[in-house]
């Protein structure tokens, strides 16, 4: 005798919750009553505690529920600010016969997951909330698997980038480090021709060439092994330890501190406009101090002097997409566009006349990808270079941004979802 069985995938609809907006108390102690043992309910009485609620509860909320006509804003307000905020939040609009076209709109817009005429019908309701959870849960975890595989990639693509580049350096050190043994020894000869010419009255006396050429070759060489040196730092291990809380007002302060007197001899100005009050950032301490100080030592190397240095930063995104958006600026000659494209990759030269190459901003690349953030560099020229650093608030919970390729291919999935559930 043949059998079937028939499985349906189990969700916890109490997991995440439902926020049901309406100006009518009784209409949410009656959805309280009707729904209170299937879902975890919150309600508000207008859209700006509505709002206010999904601000402070990131991550709890699963399904928003808005009436349309309440006093001061509109639901379709609460529904687009909710959609900037908080986008996988599923939104379903309430409204009567009489506010059709607000539904219209909404849908058209991309607002709502679907409205319900009021007043609802228990039963009906209940099934539509629990595809909405559905839904959601559904969306959350292909997003989780998304964002977990993207993460990995590009945890695997730095990975390489700092294998190659510790095999470059090893290799560099190693032939580079040999000839500088033997131009030293070269130089140290040099006092002792020195010595001959002052001595020997058949020699040519030219004491000062020695001393300048002498003191330019030893400056030369102290550069390239502080180039290695570098190098080498940016290929090394991190120690995986974020978790040193620190204030990027204070960090630049301090940084900006300890190199005072290099930036006073090229008369370089240093504008640090970040606000105190900004969040605290998990990071690798030393590190993360250490991405400071090189950003100075490329503008120290390319700017002329005279030249300003602005930091700035604001908050953007919210809940586990909160970050913080660093720009700093300088008003040097800047770039050509194809040269900013590619400014983070080594040995790229930065202008027509360069003191030095692109081992600080590689460097930098990889501590900033390191505590989970990014980095982008704009500039035209003649009108300065702008470096833009987004960090992660918490980088734990922070979510990786998606290609848009990815994206499209995401909401291609949902569409396919919605049309067989």
């Amino acid at each position: 005798m043949d059998s079937s069985v028939t499985m349906e995938a189990e969700y916890d609809h109490k997991q995440f919750a439902i926020l049901y907006v309406d100006d009518e108390e009784l209409s949410l102690k009656n959805f309280a009553r009707a729904f209170g043992d299937e879902f975890r309910i919150f309600t508000a009485t207008n859209a700006r505690d509505g709002l206010k609620l999904i601000e402070e509860k990131p991550g709890e909320i699963g399904i928003l529920m808005t009436d349309q006509k309440m006093p001061g804003e509109k639901g379709t307000w609460l529904l687009e600010r909710t959609r900037e905020i908080e986008p996988r939040i599923i939104r379903i609009l309430v409204t009567a016969h009489t506010d059709f076209q607000d539904a219209i709109e909404a849908i058209n817009t991309g607002a709502i997951y679907r409205y319900i005429n009021k007043p609802w019908e228990p039963e009906q309701l209940e099934v539509t909330l629990k595809h909405a959870m559905e839904f959601f849960l559904v969306q959350r975890e292909r997003d989780q698997l998304l964002q977990e595989k993207m993460a990995a990639l590009r945890q695997l693509m730095v990975a390489d980038r700092l294998v190659s580049v510790g095999m470059l350096t090893a290799g560099l050190s190693h032939h580079i480090r040999n000839a500088l043994v033997t131009v030293r020894t070269f130089m140290d000869l040099a006092p002792a021709k020195m010595r001959e010419e002052k001595t020997d009255p058949t020699a040519v006396r030219n004491p000062d060439f020695w001393t300048d050429y002498h003191q330019s070759v030893l400056f030369q060489i102290d550069r390239i092994n502080n180039l290695l040196k570098e190098l080498w730092a940016a290929s090394e291990k991190s120690s995986g330890q974020i978790a040193d809380p620190v204030k990027l007002h204070a960090v630049v302060a301090e940084t900006v501190e300890s190199m005072k007197a290099a930036l006073a001899d090229k008369n370089l100005q240093v504008e640090n406009r970040l606000d105190p009050d900004l969040p605290s950032l998990q990071v690798e301490k030393a590190r993360f101090y250490r991405l400071f100080e090189l950003f100075l030592k490329e503008e120290l190397a390319n700017l002329p002097a005279g030249s300003r240095i602005t930091f700035s930063a604001e908050v953007v995104g919210a809940g586990a997409r909160t970050e913080i958006r660093l720009q700093i600026s300088d008003n040097g000659p800047g770039l050509l566009p194809e040269t900013a494209q590619h400014l983070f990759d080594p040995f790229m030269v930065r202008s027509d006349t360069p003191s030095e190459h692109g081992i600080y901003l590689m460097a930098c690349f990889f501590i900033v990808h390191q505590h989970g953030g990014r980095i982008a560099a704009s500039s035209q020229p003649g009108q300065g270079t702008n470096f833009t650093l987004h960090f992660p608030v918490n980088p734990d919970r922070s979510v990786p941004e998606l290609s848009q390729g990815m994206l499209q291919k995401s909401r291609l999935g949902e569409q396919l979802w919605g049309g067989i559930r």
